[in-house]
C-alpha cells in the first residue's frame, strides 16, 4: 500500500525537515516486514506523534530512528546527514522511555549531570545546566534526591530533563507516560506540550492513547500493518480520516455498511444493507456500484423533534429504536439501533435532553452529508484491519 504522507499544510514542515525517513524498511525473520516502505518526514521544531495499535510499526520506527535497531532498507537523515549507520551515542538525540530508565544509585542532580559528563563539560557548566534544567521542570531544591524519594511524576519530569539537559537536536518519547494514573497522565501531557511549546524542540512521540495523541502533537502520523495510513494535524485527521482504519482509531465513529447508487458533483448517494439511503462525502470510495462504509461521528447526530424539522435542517435522516442511555455528567450516550446496526451512538450535550427518553422508544435521527464520510469497505477485529472481501 502506497501513501502519501505529505498533506497539503505540512508542505512548510517538510521543506525544512529534521528527520526524514527514504524506503525505511524493517524485518526481524527476514520475511515479513514491521515497517514496510516508510516515507516521513518530521519538521523542525515540529511535535509529530507515531501513533497506531501495538504490532503496528510506531515503536520500531523509534527504535530506528533512536540507532537501538537497524534498517533492512532505505535510509535515514538527520539534518540532511545519513544516520543509518551510526550508534546512538553519537545521534545527538535525548531519549525518553515509559520506565524513566534513572539510575536509582544517582542524586536527581547526577542523573542530570551524567549526559553531561560523557560529553565531556567542565564542572561548573555541567552545574549550571543541571540547575536550568531543574527550574524547566520545576524541580527546583530536588537536586540532592534519589529517584526513589520522588513520585512517578517526579520521576518522569527528571526523567524528560535530561533528555533535554545537553540540548539535542531531537527528542524521542516512547510511551512516557504509560505508568502513571489518569489524572497525572493528563496532568504530564500539559506539561509536556507546554514545555515544547517554550522550547522549541523537535520532538518524536510514541502511543497507542489516541486521546494523547490529540493533545499533544503538531501532526499524528496513524500507523497500522507497518504501514502509514494517514499523517496530519490532530483536527484534519478527526475531521477528514482518509480510510475506514483511521476514522474508526481515532475518536469514535458510527460505521454503516452500503452500497454507492449515485454520484453528484460533491456527493455520493448509498443504499444501506440495513434499510435506507444516506447521502455522504466521497472520500476513499467513489464510483457507483462500490461498496463502502460509512463514518459518522456521534457528536454530530442529533434527535429530531419532527419530521419538519428533519426535512428543512438535515440531508441524512433515519428511525433508530433507543436500545440503551447513559448518563455520563457532561453528556448522555444513546445507544439506538440504526438500519440493522445495534451499536449506532448518539451523544447528547447535557442531561435534559434525554427527559422523556426511555428504552424501546422510536426516535428520528438526522445528519448532515458534510458530516459523513464513505470510507473504503473494511471490516475490523482486535488485531487490526482485514478486507472485508
Amino acid at each position: 500500500m502506497t501513501t502519501d504522507t505529505t498533506p497539503p499544510d505540512a508542505e512548510a514542515a517538510t521543506a525544512d525537515a529534521l528527520v526524514r525517513f527514504r524506503g525505511v524498511q524493517k524485518t526481524y525473520d527476514g520475511e515479513s516486514l514491521v515497517v514496510k516502505g516508510l516515507d516521513l518526514d518530521v519538521g523542525r521544531g515540529e511535535f509529530l506523534t507515531l501513533l497506531g495499535p501495538s504490532g503496528s510499526g510506531k515503536t520500531t520506527c523509534l527504535m530506528m530512528l533512536a540507532g537501538f535497531e537497524t534498517p533492512t532498507g532505505g535510509d535515514i537523515l538527520l539534518d540532511g546527514t545519513s544516520i543509518t549507520t551510526l550508534p546512538p551515542h553519537k545521534r545527538d538525540i535525548g531519549m525518553v522511555f515509559q520506565n524513566y530508565a534513572l539510575f536509582p544509585h544517582m542524586s536527581v542532580a547526577e542523573n542530570l549531570a551524567f549526559p553531561l559528563k560523557v560529553r565531556g563539560m567542565v564542572p561548573g557548566e555541567i552545574a549550571t545546566k543541571v540547575t536550568d534544567a531543574l527550574d524547566m521542570v520545576e524541580l527546583e531544591g530536588f537536586g540532592a534526591r534519589k529517584p526513589s524519594q520522588l513520585s512517578g511524576g517526579q520521576q518522569q519530569r527528571v526523567a524528560v530533563a535530561r533528555a533535554l539537559v545537553f540540548e539535542p537536536k531531537l527528542v524521542l518519547m516512547d510511551e512516557p507516560l504509560g505508568a502513571l494514573d489518569k489524572q497525572l497522565r493528563e496532568q504530564m501531557q500539559l506539561e509536556i506540550k507546554h514545555l515544547h511549546e517554550r522550547l522549541g524542540i523537535t520532538v518524536v512521540y510514541v502511543t497507542h492513547d489516541q486521546s494523547e495523541a490529540l493533545t499533544l502533537s503538531d501532526r499524528i502520523a496513524v500507523f497500522n500493518d507497518g504501514v502509514i495510513q494517514q499523517v496530519d494535524p490532530p483536527a484534519r485527521l478527526y475531521e477528514e480520516p482518509q480510510n475506514s482504519f483511521v476514522a474508526s482509531f481515532i475518536g469514535e465513529s458510527n460505521r454503516l455498511a452500503g452500497t454507492i447508487q449515485s454520484t453528484d458533483e460533491d456527493t455520493v448517494t448509498i443504499s444501506l444493507d440495513g434499510g435506507g439511503r444516506v447521502t455522504a462525502t466521497p472520500v476513499s470510495a467513489t464510483g457507483v456500484g462500490e461498496r463502502t462504509l460509512l463514518s459518522i461521528r456521534p457528536e454530530r447526530v442529533v434527535l429530531l423533534a419532527d419530521d419538519a424539522e428533519a426535512s428543512s435542517s438535515h440531508a441524512n435522516r433515519l428511525s433508530g429504536e433507543v436500545l440503551e442511555l447513559i448518563y455520563l455528567g457532561d453528556h448522555v450516550r444513546v445507544r439506538l439501533r440504526v438500519a440493522g446496526h445495534e451499536d449506532f451512538i448518539v451523544k447528547l450535550a447535557n442531561a435534559n435532553a434525554m427527559r422523556g427518553l426511555a428504552r424501546g422508544d422510536t426516535v428520528q435521527i438526522g445528519w448532515s452529508a458534510a458530516d459523513t464520510h464513505a470510507l473504503d469497505y473494511v471490516e475490523y477485529d482486535t488485531g487490526g484491519a482485514r478486507d472485508a472481501a
